[in-house]
């Protein structure tokens, strides 16, 4: 709870919180905010790119416009939070378990158990990512699923770096020599006292990697080998529009700023609570 209260007296971590809770809020509460089906069409031709705060043909407001098929802007955007936000949390999930996993491992038995790991993470960091995104991707058929599991197993390795640094610094802690004399296990040792100790970093890092992974899926959206269509997603609403720009600007324009502000509270809560739960910066 004190490292709650503190991290909220952070008004960059506050601010960034924030922003997160209402776009996660708009992603859960959909069915409830979107004013119709995000993937219905009508009369394309009499209901394709209307302008915001539009009356349509059939008598339905569009606040924020329709698409080039006549769907409506505001529901897609909505549904999209859902989709959006849940591949960053997820990918990033899957990127922590092993990323954190492997740096216990590594630093905790040390020896070859370590340079074997650490020369796996070495490896596979010197790949350059977007390139074995795009290799991994176009292998299969795009979905949600193949999203996360590739920007989740592209993304550990800063994580396994971090925690084997972290768990290496605690190693030499008294602690450690005292809970090994009462003759701890290797597993209660890890689970009760090097685990909780190292998260604090991992967990900021974490913060910042969903807004990284947001932006990749809108990245991979974007050349089409993201989260496939008709299902919205903010990566592929941007997408369909950039053939509008000209003449439909808010296609593009509207589900930018929601990844702009994902992102920024993603960064705003990682940078605050990586000044707020350090006590080196404390």
């Amino acid at each position: 709870m004190s490292d709650l209260k503190t991290l909220l007296q952070d008004r960059r971590a506050a601010t960034g919180l924030l922003i997160l809770t209402v776009l996660c809020a708009i992603g859960v509460l959909a069915p409830f905010i979107a004013p119709a089906d995000p993937v219905v069409q009508h009369d394309v031709l009499r209901t394709r790119f209307l302008p915001p705060f539009t009356t349509g043909p059939e008598g339905n407001l569009y606040l924020l416009g329709t698409d080039r098929f006549g769907r409506d802007l505001l529901s897609r955007l909505v549904y999209g939070a859902r989709i959006s936000l849940a591949v960053g949390l997820l990918s990033v999930t899957v990127s922590v378990a092993l990323g954190t996993a492997i740096g216990l491992v590594s630093a905790y038995f040390g020896g070859a158990v370590e340079r074997a790991l650490m020369a796996v993470t070495d490896a596979t960091l010197a790949m350059p990512r977007i390139v074995l995104l795009l290799a991994l991707i176009t292998l299969w058929e795009p979905s949600v699923v193949l999203v996360v599991l590739v920007l989740g197993f592209t993304g550990w390795m800063g994580i396994a770096r971090l925690t084997r640094a972290e768990v290496k610094g605690l190693m030499g802690r008294p602690f450690v020599d005292a809970a090994r004399a009462a003759g701890m296990g290797d597993l209660r040792l890890i689970g009760r006292h090097l685990l909780p100790n190292a998260l604090t970093p991992v967990l900021v890092a974490a913060a910042l990697g969903v807004g990284n992974a947001i932006m990749l899926e809108a990245g991979l959206s974007f050349l089409g080998l993201g989260v496939p269509p008709p299902s919205p997603s903010w990566g592929n609403m941007i997408a369909g529009g950039r053939d509008a720009l000209v003449n439909a600007p808010w296609v593009a324009t509207f589900p930018g700023i929601m990844v702009v502000l994902a992102v920024v509270g993603c960064n705003l809560l990682g940078d605050g609570a990586r000044d707020a739960l350090d006590p080196k910066t404390r």
